[in-house]
């Protein structure tokens, strides 16, 4: 299946794993090509020279449209009715295009504004630090990544969970603000609000949920919720909602009540 370093002959069967996989650790170049196509065979041995070259960086997928079906699915998806028709993929997801040969210096421009920054990479660094625990390396990479770019999401979100973690609230608000609605933004601006509920007053069956919440009993504060529901609807929802978003999708008390709200609300 590989022809030389870097650049991979794609089928049917490996599509998935070489190019929508392959795409969340580095980029992927996917070249639609058929041996009959001129422009093609101009346009393939300088993608393929581009490859090599940048060693490593992005992968180039060669896909012939002959012999693949997914080649002709990609072009149908991308709104292409010739070839050579080349797609870029980041995280699984195309990011860039262009149809036909183009000149080296173009395909050059290409490459560069698909690949990650040096922000992308220190974040990415830094993002893998924290999941093993190294929270200090971890927090400088992040920086890192800001100062070279500072409004690279990865970078914001990733400090900002450090600091929450802290619990350094009002360093953490302004990384979090520019981002949303982001989903993790706003899965981290809720965890602010849920922190900050532990300095409201407790009157109420509301507020001692809230309370509750904040101080990270969880069951007692949802279920003070789902009572509050009766005399204090729209409060209670509200805070039933931002709950939901500080826990996540992945704590199961989530579907717990999230059905339990439905069922109270209608």
């Amino acid at each position: 299946m590989e022809t030389m370093e870097h650049v991979i002959d794609v089928t049917d069967e490996t599509f998935e794993q070489v190019v929508v996989e392959g795409s969340k650790t580095v980029p992927v170049v996917v070249d639609l090509w058929a041996a009959w196509c001129g422009p093609c065979r101009t346009l393939g041995p300088m993608l393929e020279e581009a490859a090599t070259k940048r060693a490593g960086a992005f992968t180039l997928a060669k896909i012939d449209v002959d012999a693949a079906g997914v080649g002709n699915a990609l072009l149908q998806a991308v709104r292409s009715q010739s070839i050579p028709t080349v797609v870029a993929f980041r995280d699984g997801q195309p990011v860039s295009m262009f149809i036909g040969a183009i000149p080296e210096a173009e395909i050059d421009r290409f490459i560069d504004s698909i690949l990650p920054s040096e922000a992308e990479i220190d974040a990415k660094e830094a993002a893998e630090e924290l999941a093993v625990g190294e929270v200090g390396e971890a927090e400088q990479g992040f920086r890192e990544a800001l100062d070279k770019e500072p409004d690279n999401r990865d970078a914001a979100l990733g400090l900002a969970n450090i600091l929450l973690a802290r619990g350094a609230i009002d360093d953490a608000r302004p990384l979090i603000m520019p981002h949303l609605p982001d989903p993790e933004a706003e899965h981290l601006h809720a965890k602010i609000e849920v922190a900050e509920w532990a300095t409201t007053p407790a009157d109420g069956r509301l507020g001692e949920a809230r309370r509750a919440a904040a101080a990270g009993d969880w069951r007692s504060a949802l279920e003070g919720m789902i009572a509050a529901l009766g005399d204090q609807r729209d409060d209670a929802r509200q805070a039933l909602v931002t709950s939901f978003a500080a826990l996540g999708d992945d704590d199961p008390l989530v579907p717990e009540y999230r059905r339990r709200l439905a069922a109270a609300l209608f």
